[in-house]
């Protein structure tokens, strides 16, 4: 399936990078360079995820600023990156499932409506959300533990920033290893997939949104961006149906439609995300033992704190996280595949 074109409403047409599917990449190129690049933008956007955690997990209502300061202040940098050891262990693998997923979907998808008949509109509208569907669904197999831990480091608060997350349980983690011997002593194996059901019901429907809503904002980005070079500068048809993008406009319209495309799908899908965060990390204390919350409890306790205004705590950092990382995801993953071309 390959979209190498957009055209605007008076017909005229851009040529825009063609798309590369799963049989046109060197598999193990794709990989290697994949765990490389996410890596980075893994660790450049991991504050944001601390800072979205916190908040989530709150009882009381802090802003960004205020929850900065006291991280800065009671624990330092460090504090930003709090279990991020544990994270870049299970991104890695989980990544190389989602990428593989996503673009084995897509593909096949996508040619196979192609074949049905349908518009070329429609397959990838069609195939993006299955590919997000999919690849969301594959890759919560290895998320949701690593989150499970990675999250219980994150929010564990030391000096003064402890008043600010004191309804947390009271079990302290030395580091990754020691969490996952305390969580498997405690809960089982079970306790590793403590919210996998609400993870899917969240990360499934929010990248279904999102390639969707990308796909779509892409192409009439450039539709829009034809039907403006075509009046702007007065041009015929004829002239603009050989204009040809260069690589800065190409990235820029990446990003912009990450941004829209992140907005859409962080709004949907946060209420959800917030009762995931606080099934992994919270705990009940009844009779002197500590127990997950349920996800009942866990609603109620929120109507409690502010009903669907307490849903959406941490909605800022989280809506700058995904579209930052989506914006560096998108244009990354397109470099990464242009990378990772078969040689002809």
């Amino acid at each position: 399936m390959s979209l190498g074109t957009a055209e605007d409403d008076s017909g005229s047409e851009i040529h825009i990078p063609a798309e590369i599917d799963w049989h046109m990449l060197d598999k193990s190129k794709f990989f290697f360079l994949g765990a490389a690049l996410f890596s980075g933008v893994s660790f450049t956007l991991y504050p944001m995820v601390v800072l979205k955690t916190r908040q989530q997990v709150s009882s009381s209502r802090f802003s960004c600023l205020n929850m900065s300061c006291a991280i800065m202040r009671y624990e330092g940098l460090r504090g930003f990156y709090k279990g991020f050891g544990t994270s870049l262990m299970g991104t890695i693998p989980a990544r190389a499932l989602y990428m593989a997923s996503l673009e084995v979907t897509k593909s096949n998808v996508g040619t196979a409506l192609l074949k049905l008949g349908f518009s070329e509109t429609t397959a990838v509208a069609v195939a993006n959300a299955a590919a997000g569907v999919t690849s969301a669904m594959a890759a919560q197999l290895v998320w949701t533990p690593v989150d499970v831990v990675s999250q219980r480091l994150m929010v564990q608060g030391s000096g003064g920033s402890k008043t600010i997350l004191a309804n947390l349980n009271s079990e302290s983690y030395r580091n990754g290893f020691d969490a996952f011997r305390k969580i498997l002593c405690a809960d089982g194996a079970r306790g590793f997939y403590r919210g996998f059901g609400i993870s899917i019901l969240t990360y499934a429907p929010s990248n279904a949104v999102w390639w969707t809503s990308y796909s779509m904002v892409h192409r009439l980005i450039w539709g829009a961006f034809g039907s403006y070079m075509s009046k702007g500068k007065g041009e015929s048809n004829d002239n603009l149906s050989g204009f040809r993008p260069n690589s800065k406009t190409v990235v820029a319209v990446q990003g912009l439609s990450a941004v829209m495309a992140s907005g859409v799908s962080a709004i949907v899908t946060m209420p959800l995300d917030t009762i995931k965060t606080r099934l992994q990390v919270l705990d009940n204390e009844e009779h002197g033992r500590r127990r997950p919350l349920t996800f009942v409890q866990t609603v109620r306790n929120l109507v409690k704190e502010g009903g669907l205004a307490a849903c959406y705590r941490g909605l800022g950092p989280r809506w700058a996280s995904m579209s930052l990382s989506a914006t560096t995801m998108i244009t990354t993953y397109e470099f990464l595949k242009r990378m990772s071309t078969k040689s002809q």
